[in-house]
């Protein structure tokens, strides 16, 4: 995933388009890249016939990053970087001893901008350093987690998603070569809805728009779809920590499907073998250094994005999810997203080319 933008705007003359790339991106005069969050590769393939544009669309399945949630996932796509390189890394972020929320950047207390600058808690430009139009929600627009993963763009916000292709097809016929775009609303629904008739809505709803995106496209240009991450569904099936894992525990970070444990002085041990112990059959439960040597946040791992890490975490490989006092909202998850299941790491990559 973190490679698509490196791919797509590399320097003249040296890029090179991937073998994974669709094959409609190929020489395309224009792209337009389109991240639909939430629509994972095996949620779309068990609802093709909600998706029928998109579903006939070039292309396949690609990975996401770890931890599969939108504050990591967004950030790569945008900055070409592995999380362990740009250091977003999750929901619920440890920034010393105080755990900030990153999409609200803000905890129980209210906004931590001042605290914790976007451009230095995300010092990488997005998008190589261009300033490439963007296409997302204009509420989103003040936002520190905007000026985290998309400084510097020049935005183009809508305030219905009906707006989103005429703004496409105004960009591409005013020769822009490059435009992203961002939709929220599968993730929404699946969270607040789970699989169902509101999430097949949702989906017959984000096809249309599909369509009017590609109807948009201009000659030789191709709209190229991807997400941030897939989805399970929790609905009830959730984890109170047991006593004997929290004792050693000093506060949680993470959220329900990545939940990272941060050990009080000299316990780390003694929470990793209780946790171990109690949810080996439902989770994977791994230590910081192990997550780390394992790669999952990439080749590179800066100082900084490990202080950001807890000691202990917790994976659920079954549709579960680990709850933490403090990491609530306004109504209950009902699917969620952030472990390393198929079904949250695989994601779409999928083309349409006009040659009209």
């Amino acid at each position: 995933m973190s490679a698509i933008v490196p791919a797509l705007l590399g320097p003249q003359g040296t890029r090179v388009i991937p073998a994974w790339m669709p094959a409609p991106v190929e020489a395309a005069r224009s792209v337009v890249l389109l991240v639909v969050d939430g629509l994972g590769w095996h949620q779309l393939q068990a609802h093709k016939k909600f998706l029928p544009t998109l579903s006939s669309m070039a292309g396949g399945s690609i990975t996401t990053v770890a931890p599969t949630t939108t504050v990591t996932a967004l950030t790569s796509i945008t900055t070409g970087l592995a999380p362990g390189e740009h250091g977003m890394m999750g929901y619920r972020m440890d920034m010393g001893r105080q755990v900030v929320q990153m999409l609200r950047w803000a905890d129980d207390k209210g906004d931590l901008r001042t605290s914790y600058p976007p451009e230095i808690v995300q010092p990488t430009p997005p998008f190589m350093g261009s300033a490439i139009p963007v296409v997302s929600k204009a509420e989103f627009d003040s936002t520190a987690f905007t000026a985290a993963h998309l400084r510097g763009t020049r935005s183009f916000g809508w305030r219905a998603a009906s707006s989103i292709a005429v703004t496409v097809g105004s960009l591409l016929r005013a020769g822009h070569q490059f435009v992203y775009a961002y939709y929220d609303g599968v993730d929404k629904i699946a969270h607040e809805r789970g699989f169902g008739d509101f999430y097949e809505a949702e989906l017959r709803t984000v096809d249309r728009l599909i369509g009017d995106i590609a109807e948009q496209l201009t000659p030789d240009s191709v709209l190229l779809v991807t997400a941030d991450h897939g989805q399970v569904h929790v609905g009830d099936n959730t984890i109170v920590p047991h006593p004997d894992v929290v004792a050693g525990v000093s506060y949680q970070s993470g959220e329900g499907r990545f939940r990272w444990l941060h050990a009080k002085g000299g316990a780390t041990e003694d929470v990793l073998a209780a946790a171990k112990s109690h949810y080996a059959d439902v989770a994977w439960v791994v230590s910081r250094d192990e997550a780390i040597d394992g790669g999952w946040f990439g080749p590179r791992v800066t100082d900084a994005a490990r202080k950001r890490l807890g000691d202990v975490a917790l994976l659920p490989f079954t549709d579960t999810s680990f709850e933490d006092a403090g990491d609530t909202g306004p109504f209950q998850l009902v699917c969620r997203h952030g472990s390393l299941t198929e079904a949250e790491v695989d994601v779409p990559l999928l083309a349409f080319r006009s040659n009209a």
